[in-house]
């Protein structure tokens, strides 16, 4: 009987938040000013594309056979400026087939969430999702011969077809009880995937979330927390998940005001980080208190001899603390944590001071010692919204502490670059880096594939495509099962 008038109230709770929220957010339309994140470089696109005949500049390796994935935010009709968020925009999927030296076919999709389907007029996908937030637009992964498109903070799985069609909303064969995340990690040695899990209607938990190798959920730990916050990205090693419990929380006063991304920065919430034993409990994590700053993503963690955790992170000064339309931060820098489990400490090192973003290693590397990370500049100056990346890529040397700089030219904007092996058994850069590259002058874009160990040389291929693709958030390289 408890549980039904539990129900009951929260359900009445929520009408009555979700009226007031409307309310204010139509308040808030009237002070629409033009959105960063819908104008310049953001402008969506409007249609789907399935292209041939793609120019190359170059060579593309005849080993490579997969497919470059990537996918971000693109609404399917034009939101609200005032009250649209840039995580919370339509999802879609761009992919670039290539096979045999040649680039097969260009294709973007729309994921096919509810709102989606409805805009173009077509029946909704079937499956399993989540009512209140159905779209997935942040990760796009292979999962056993499989292609999903995965977000964090409630959304559920959907699965996608080689040529990015939705096939369906799919919490993984429904073995996916609770929330999924946008960044799992592969332990190459098992074949597991790791994942930390929030869910935007729970504040008092998040779920350790096991995939087994063939896709299937084998656990679901939950993990206390207080103040429900945002946990984008997580760490493993040999023996913990790392979680990064910081200050970024859900904020009522964000929802009532009519936001749709209601969370920000929380001077209250103690800054943590969490080792959780793979197979460990809640009673088993150690927390270790650390300074307020906000962490998206990781580069790699490991274990050292002494028993200490390092874990090298993009860490934000704050994030969500003056803009209420996307990520805003005054620093991010490549840094050094050292994780003392014993006394409970992290130090912290920087490694670049630079601002960054997207880091990705060799994940082969993945909760072991390594050596090179790879990621994006930001602009050095002063910024409200982080709407725009400079035009240099960085290949840190974290054994060496140097850092080598590709700088792509004028109005060239790259997005994150994904490592791909010339072998399995090759050294850590013997391989190729693979990503989009935006020029803003002719509204083009270019998918570039650079030899990680010639990194500042000539690009091995450029493959060419005639239209510019808004800036997302993750790819991947899948190659072919």
């Amino acid at each position: 009987m408890s549980n039904v008038i539990e129900k009951a109230l929260r359900s009445t709770v929520t009408k009555g938040i979700d009226s007031i929220s409307e309310f204010n957010r139509k308040r808030r339309s009237s002070l629409a000013k033009p959105h960063p994140y819908l104008t310049g470089i953001h402008v969506p696109m409007t249609t789907e594309e399935t292209l041939v005949d793609l120019v190359v500049d170059g060579e593309i390796p005849n080993q490579l056979d997969g497919r470059y994935l990537r996918i971000g935010p693109n609404p399917v009709t034009a939101p609200d400026p005032a009250s649209y968020h840039w995580f919370i925009g339509d999802g879609m999927a761009h992919g670039i087939r290539i096979l045999d030296g040649q680039a097969v076919w260009y294709r973007n999709r729309w994921i096919r969430s509810t709102a989606v389907s409805e805009a173009l007029g077509e029946e909704p996908k079937p499956g399993s999702r989540n009512p209140r937030f159905d779209t997935a637009n942040t990760n796009i992964i292979g999962v056993n011969g499989r292609t999903f498109a995965i977000v964090e903070a409630g959304g559920k799985p959907v699965e996608l077809t080689n040529e990015l069609e939705t096939i369906a909303h799919n919490p993984f064969d429904g073995t996916l009880k609770h929330s999924f995340s946008a960044h799992p990690h592969l332990d190459v040695k098992t074949g597991e995937q790791h994942a930390i899990c929030y869910d935007g209607e729970t504040v008092d938990k998040v779920w350790h979330v096991v995939l087994d190798p063939t896709g299937q959920v084998i656990r679901e730990e939950p993990i206390t927390v207080s103040d429900g916050p945002s946990i984008h990205d997580c760490a493993i090693t040999k023996n913990y998940v790392l979680i990064f419990d910081l200050p970024v929380t859900f904020s009522m006063k964000a929802l009532l005001s009519g936001q749709f991304f209601p969370y920000a920065w929380n001077d209250k919430h103690q800054a943590r980080v969490g080792l959780l034993p793979r197979n460990g409990t809640n009673a088993d994590v150690v927390w270790c208190d650390v300074e307020p700053n906000y962490v998206f993503h990781v580069a790699n963690a490991f274990e050292t001899a002494d028993g200490n955790v390092v874990v090298d992170v993009v860490s934000h000064d704050r994030m969500f603390a003056r803009s209420s339309l996307g990520p805003d931060s005054m620093r991010s820098r490549l840094e050094r944590w050292t994780i003392n489990a014993s006394a409970r400490q992290v130090g912290r090192r920087v490694l670049h001071d630079h601002n960054q973003e997207f880091p990705r290693i060799d994940d082969r590397r993945t909760g072991t010692p390594y050596r090179y990370a790879y990621a994006i500049a930001l602009p050095m100056e002063d910024h409200i919204e982080l709407t725009i990346a400079a035009t240099q890529l960085f290949k840190h040397d974290v054994e060496d502490a140097s850092t080598q700089v590709r700088d792509f030219g004028k109005d060239r904007h790259p997005g994150e670059f994904v490592f791909v092996p010339r072998s399995g058994s090759g050294a850590e850069d013997d391989g190729w880096l693979i990503g989009l590259v935006v020029n803003m002058r002719n509204e083009t874009t270019a998918l570039e594939i650079i030899n990680a160990d010639d990194f500042t040389g000539p690009a091995q291929a450029v493959i060419h495509i005639p239209h510019r693709i808004p800036p997302g958030f993750h790819g991947n390289w899948v190659a072919t099962a």
